[in-house]
């Protein structure tokens, strides 16, 4: 009796992988991940950083640019005409004229006056002087105020060619008004603004009023 051996096949061979391995190649995996999410935040804020600053500099040089205010001066009347009276003119009063005032603020932020002077000259004399006005101009907006000047008799008769005038019937006064004031942008961008207006009118004594006072001549003064 023949004894039959058994054929045994060999087992394939085990291929093993270490954990360590598994874990290297996640942590280089999450690794390139990181670093293109990195790359894509850095980009997208350089591109904001851009846009903000091409909006900054358009703001600068439009928007936030800052003007000069605009004086205009609308009409000048006389308040208490009896204080010439017969031809003559009183030295015991003075005469009171009322300027109606417009300050055009053309920035896109307020301009907050400061101090304003007015002085009413005939000649090369000072004459009058008005009051300090106080007021807020809106941005794009005019500010509109009314401006009592106290004009002084004896100053009038001290001029030589007053009686020659007074006689004529027709008195060639001028005005220089002078309102300062800042204008703040975001509470950033800030100005100091002084602006200066000169205006010439004729006071016509057989009417007791201004030659065109709805329209005084006026143009800008330069800063002394």
């Amino acid at each position: 009796m023949t004894e039959k051996k058994e054929q045994v096949k060999p087992f394939a061979p085990l291929t093993f992988r270490t954990s360590s391995d598994e874990d290297e190649v996640l942590f280089m995996q999450s690794k390139h991940h990181s670093r293109k999410r990195f790359i894509l935040c850095c980009g997208c804020l350089a591109a904001l950083l851009l846009i903000l600053v091409v909006v900054i500099l358009v703001l600068i040089f439009t928007v936030f640019q800052i003007e000069e205010p605009m004086i205009r001066m609308n009409s000048v009347t006389i308040q208490r005409m009896e204080e010439f009276a017969n031809g003559t003119l009183r030295t015991d009063v003075n005469v009171t004229l009322l300027a109606d005032l417009s300050v055009k603020n053309p920035n896109a932020a307020s301009f907050r006056i400061t101090n304003t002077t007015t002085e009413i000259y005939y000649g090369d004399v000072v004459v009058g002087e008005a009051g300090h006005i106080e007021g807020v101009a809106r941005a794009r907006r005019t500010l509109r105020r009314n401006v009592t000047v106290d004009v002084i008799p004896e100053k009038l008769l001290a001029v030589p060619r007053f009686k020659t005038d007074f006689t004529s019937k027709a008195i060639n006064i001028s005005s220089i008004t002078g309102i300062a004031g800042k204008v703040k942008i975001l509470g950033i961008f800030k100005k100091n603004i002084v602006v200066r207006v000169n205006c010439t009118m004729t006071f016509n004594v057989s009417s007791w009023a201004f030659q065109g006072e709805k329209s005084p001549f006026c143009r800008p003064s330069p800063l002394l």
